[in-house]
């Protein structure tokens, strides 16, 4: 008992802490820079010219955050991103447009996840039916081989955001490092001192994604944990 309340308790410190420390790093270095030439918006456009990317730049709609649509080609970005021109506003859309170059170049992990994600939240909710489901089916007609069968169905649903999330770490992972960050250093867009900074928002970016992958895992184990009693 004790352990799982450890684990329990290392969970949910993974889970808050990432986020805690990622917001933090953002909003530090969010200010406006004079010595910027334009917001966001205007330098993922000057990227995606330098690319020969075709795609659209867009700000996100109320409550939606900074990200790639690699089905309609658009490059969606904050408000306060889009038109801003921090440190953070740069960095950003360098992280959007380096998945923006990773579906040029078909980077395969990229097209898994998008398929992933369309299917997934389709069949969290089957899987949690499926789980709600199997005391009352074992109960009403007492074949406890088929309440197991719904069981390991519910069990793998509620997996899928689980795989998804762990797929979306090396696919956030090289569009930031592998992607973002070249194109900031061979271009020459920041000095020194604000690519240190910028290896730091990236990372941020990154331990977001980590923090979904650990609450994933936490929904999974606390349906396991009820069917269990």
């Amino acid at each position: 008992m004790a352990f799982l309340v450890i684990l329990i308790s290392l969970l949910i410190a993974g889970i808050f802490l990432p986020q805690w420390w990622a917001q933090y790093v953002l909003r530090r270095y969010s200010k406006p820079r004079e010595d910027f030439p334009g917001s966001g918006a205007e330098f993922a456009r000057h990227l995606a010219r330098q690319m020969k990317l075709d795609i659209r730049i867009e700000p996100t709609e109320s409550g939606e955050g900074d990200h790639y649509d690699p089905l309609n080609k658009v490059v969606r970005l904050s408000p306060e991103n889009f038109k801003g021109n921090s440190l953070t506003a740069i960095v950003v859309a360098s992280h959007e447009m380096g998945h923006a170059l990773q579906d040029k170049l078909g980077y395969q992990p990229l097209h898994i996840r998008t398929q992933l994600v369309g299917i997934a939240s389709k069949i969290e909710r089957i899987g949690a039916g499926l789980m709600i489901a199997v005391p009352l089916v074992t109960a009403i007609f007492r074949l406890p081989a088929a309440g197991l069968l719904m069981f390991l169905a519910g069990l793998a649903s509620l997996g899928t955001p689980v795989f998804v999330h762990l797929l979306t770490l090396p696919v956030e992972w090289d569009a930031s490092f592998r992607r973002a960050l070249p194109l900031l250093e061979a271009g020459g867009y920041l000095e020194k001192k604000d690519l240190r900074v910028a290896r730091r928002i990236l990372t941020a970016c990154a331990l977001t994604y980590v923090a979904s992958s650990l609450a994933a895992l936490l929904n999974l184990a606390r349906w396991i944990a009820l069917l269990r009693r």
